[in-house]
């Protein structure tokens, strides 16, 4: 039994118990009839947690062709068989069960980013242009969906890759100046919806009841919280239903509202434990895909979880970007649980050295 858990890093256990247990929590309060489904979603997340921790991660850098081709096709069969719902094509029905390809591709394109940035041994204009390339056509798949949240979720991570593996600040600074003349491209090819998102950030108040809706009543849920929360089960903006989507993208806001600043600052401790713990795992691994493989999954998390709160608490325009581990939601859960077995993956063959620096 000891081989099995050797080099097991039980920190990063220990924050996701917390954060699926805050989810289920919250989701058995506010969308009882959705905590079955949830919980069935946890365990499955666990067993794959632990089955891809179990194997090593290097075989996948020699599939990396493979599992990008899997990734194309996975994003493509969204168009084929994919359901319409609320104006947007995400999720495929398979009986009933329902999945969204472009949240199960995640850990797929971190895979594929690191070995691809790994094999490299220097920057070049032919390496630059062939990771826009191979950046491009994933993120353009997602994006036409539309589902702008999981696009620039996956561009992150692949910056934090690019950049994490030495980018020089020549490079760094070409490719800002190119993302900063695309935005105007950028803002024509966005849709309405999105375009109104980014205006009712900018004045919340000026249609309250209208586009401004969602987000208003999210700040009045974290508001009304306080320091211990109305209690579990006696949240008025979720349990009225003013707060929208108080299970998927707002449940940081029902949280705060039945736990208080205390509920909300165990969870925003246990993102930071578990972020620390991956970035402790990237210092001892063993080679540099392993490195890049932590980053990706850091960035991943660290992204989504900063902007769903930042969402929640009206400080960046509403984008549909769920709370990792603790939003229901199969997909993502499931995603995120493999995401993680493949940093333990990581520690397992990791190499620790004393005084080893973050790369």
């Amino acid at each position: 039994m000891k081989p099995f858990f050797k080099n097991f890093d039980w920190l990063v256990v220990l924050a996701i118990t917390i954060l699926l247990l805050l989810g289920l929590t919250m989701i058995g309060s506010v969308a009882v009839g959705l905590w079955p489904q949830q919980a069935a979603y946890a365990l499955f997340g666990v067993l794959f947690f632990f089955l891809v921790s179990r194997l090593d991660y290097r075989i996948f850098q020699k599939l990396a062709g493979w599992l990008f081709l899997v990734a194309l096709l996975a994003l493509l069969s969204t168009f084929l068989f994919g359901q319409l719902t609320r104006g947007s094509i995400r999720w495929i029905q398979i009986g009933g069960f329902a999945f969204q390809p472009s949240e199960m591709v995640k850990p797929l394109l971190i895979l594929i980013f690191a070995s691809f940035v790994s094999s490299q041994t220097a920057f070049s204009l032919r390496f630059f242009f062939l990771n826009l390339l191979l950046i491009f056509v994933p993120v353009l798949l997602i994006f036409r969906q539309p589902d702008l949240g999981s696009s620039l979720v996956v561009i992150f991570v692949w910056g934090a890759i690019i950049f994490a593996s030495g980018l020089t600040w020549r490079w760094l600074l070409s490719g800002l100046a190119i993302a900063a003349a695309s935005l105007p491209v950028v803002w024509q090819i966005l849709k309405g919806y999105q375009k109104e998102r980014i205006y009712t950030f900018l004045r919340p108040f000026s249609d309250p009841l209208g586009a401004g809706y969602n987000m208003i009543q999210s700040i009045v849920a974290v508001g009304s919280g306080q320091l211990i929360g109305r209690g579990l089960g006696r949240g008025t903006q979720s349990h009225l239903r003013f707060l929208p989507e108080r299970h998927t993208d707002f449940i940081f806001a029902s949280l705060a509202e039945e736990l208080g600043l205390v509920g909300a600052g165990l969870l925003i401790l246990a993102y930071g434990l578990l972020l620390w713990r991956i970035l402790k795992v990237s210092q001892n691994s063993a080679d540099n895909f392993g490195f890049l493989i932590c980053i990706g999954v850091f960035s991943l998390i660290a992204f989504q979880s900063f902007i769903n709160i930042s969402m929640n608490l009206g400080l960046v325009p509403i984008t549909g970007i769920t709370l990792p581990l603790v939003s229901y939601g199969g997909s993502s859960l499931i995603a995120t649980m493999i995401s993680l077995g493949l940093v333990e993956s990581v520690a397992r063959k990791a190499k620790p050295k004393e005084g080893l620096e973050i790369r």
